[in-house]
């Protein structure tokens, strides 16, 4: 890790980021003591002649990881969504980053499907096109199947990206033990398990069927969602390093001339866009984390489409019942309940005052709702959110900020399409779908049926499993005699629960 090869790019990396003016802005933005400022600049400085130019349009910080080359772009990418790390104002300047780069020539593309499927191109395509789409890790052509003649997408791995990707890797891993040990006041924000998130992260988007099982997964949530389209997987044609999709027709969401000539509603698109980002995280707990415009189309028949599914967010079903009471107390003023959710939960540490709590939400609330319609974000509540909830103790969830970025950029996506859109009336109708479904009476009996079901398959054990654990719990361990009464508890818990079943299910 710390051998001449990436002790020689740990110093390139510091010269560009003195050339381009960026290491001010790090340094800036990390808050960095004293002994990290001096190594950053005898890293910097010295060599700086032999740091990068970059593109001089482009801010600093993105202009330095432009630069430096494709690992650098998509770790400042995964740094976005990561402001509890780099602070907000470096994440909103590390969003503007772009994933394009010149496309590899066709001829490696063809010998890459022809090595990964072990046969001729021309045996599974009837024609192959120059790249129509190139980003740092793969390129995209439009293909035709030899078999049925249907158009598809072909996406094809950079010839050695990976080797790539893992040298960048190690000087990550190399900085960061740097930083920590120039700087163990920064330990605090884990340099080396940020590199370490970031590598899991990358080496599963350096695995194309990964994204192909992201996609199939995503296309089976909603393929009874209305107005909404994920293009088929072909399994047979996909495997580490090439990935096959049927084609996409449509225009991209960010070319609104275009959606204007072809008829389409955008203030409808602009509603369509944000429910259903909002419907896949609450009632699926998987949703598409990258959804910018380059990554949705419009369909000839009006449908959405979306495409790369490269970074995909999780969100676990107890939290996304939090996530959505939280909400829904904001949207109608509660911000008791809010609060009391937040302590429910275990968000925020029991010793600390729920009434605190709640007037502290309001003045996050309060002027959100203030707003005019055209300014009203859930992305910036969330944000707001976030900062009121660390300075009650509240730990960082990574899964909430990963939904906040995503939440913001389909709000930028929607306010594009229809720049007086109403965050709050349109998303209401789908909380309030999720609240009726999953909290409340029916969610109960639902829960409580489930519970049984686990009980009633677990029933002949739960005498011994009760008497171990009491069997545990005493000290010294001694071994007792058996009782009736431990079986007599267990079989108490599975009648009460189908019980409490029964009469939920008459009151529905």
């Amino acid at each position: 890790m710390k051998g001449p090869h990436n002790i020689w790019r740990l110093v390139r990396t510091g010269a560009t980021f003195e050339r381009t003016g960026a290491m001010s802005a790090v340094l800036e933005a990390m808050d960095a003591p004293r002994p990290v400022r001096i190594a950053a600049r005898v890293l910097g400085w010295p060599f700086k002649w032999l740091g990068l130019r970059g593109d001089p349009k482009v801010p600093p910080v993105p202009r330095a990881l432009t630069a430096l080359g494709p690992a650098y772009i998509k770790f400042g990418q995964i740094l976005s969504t990561r402001p509890d790390v780099v602070g907000e104002e470096m994440a909103r300047h590390l969003q503007v980053l772009q994933d394009k780069l010149p496309p590899f020539p066709t001829a490696a593309a063809r010998r890459v499907v022809e090595h990964e499927m072990e046969a001729p191109l021309e045996t599974l395509f009837s024609e192959f096109s120059e790249p129509v789409a190139a980003a740092s890790i793969a390129q995209v052509h439009r293909a035709r199947l030899v078999d049925s003649g249907r158009p598809v997408a072909v996406k094809v791995l950079r010839p050695g990206v990976e080797r790539a990707f893992r040298t960048d890797i190690d000087a990550f891993y190399l900085i960061a033990w740097a930083v920590e040990t120039l700087s163990p006041s920064s330990r605090r924000l884990r340099p080396s398990d940020v590199i370490a998130h970031f590598e899991g992260v990358v080496m599963q988007e350096l695995d194309l069927r990964i994204e192909a099982s992201a996609a199939g997964e995503f296309a089976a949530n909603t393929q009874g969602d209305e107005g909404f389209d994920v293009p088929a997987v072909e399994w047979f044609l996909s495997s580490r390093r090439m990935m096959t999709l049927a084609w996409a027709e449509g225009i991209p969401l960010s070319d609104l001339a275009a959606i204007d000539a072809a008829g389409h509603d955008r203030k409808a698109l602009a509603a369509r866009v944000l429910q259903m980002f909002l419907r896949h995280a609450l009632r699926d707990g998987f949703f598409h984390a990258d959804m910018h415009q380059g990554n949705l189309k419009v369909a000839p028949n009006g449908d959405v489409v979306a495409l790369d599914f490269g970074i995909m967010g999780r969100i676990d079903a107890y939290t996304r019942r939090v996530y959505a009471e939280i909400l829904m107390g904001f949207i109608r003023k509660d911000y008791r309940r809010v609060a009391e959710v937040h302590f429910e939960a275990g968000y925020v540490p029991a010793d600390r005052d729920v009434g605190e709590f709640a007037q502290a939400l309001r003045s996050v609330g309060e002027p959100i709702f203030g707003m005019d319609a055209t300014r009203i974000s859930m992305g910036r509540l969330l944000a707001y959110l976030f900062e009121v909830t660390e300075r009650f103790g509240m730990e960082t969830r990574t899964e909430l900020i990963l939904l906040q970025r995503t939440m913001v950029v389909v709000e930028g996506v929607a306010r594009s399409l229809d720049p007086s859109i109403n965050i709050w009336t349109v998303a209401r109708p789908v909380v309030e779908e999720y609240i009726r479904e999953n909290i409340g009476p029916k969610a109960l009996a639902r829960d409580l049926f489930l519970t049984a079901r686990v009980l009633a398959r677990f029933g002949p054990r739960l005498p011994q499993l009760a008497e171990a654990a009491l069997l545990a719990q005493s000290n010294p361990p001694r071994r007792k005699q058996p009782s009736v009464w431990p079986e007599r508890l267990g079989w108490a818990v599975l009648g009460g629960s189908a019980a409490l079943v029964a009469v939920f299910l008459t009151q529905l």
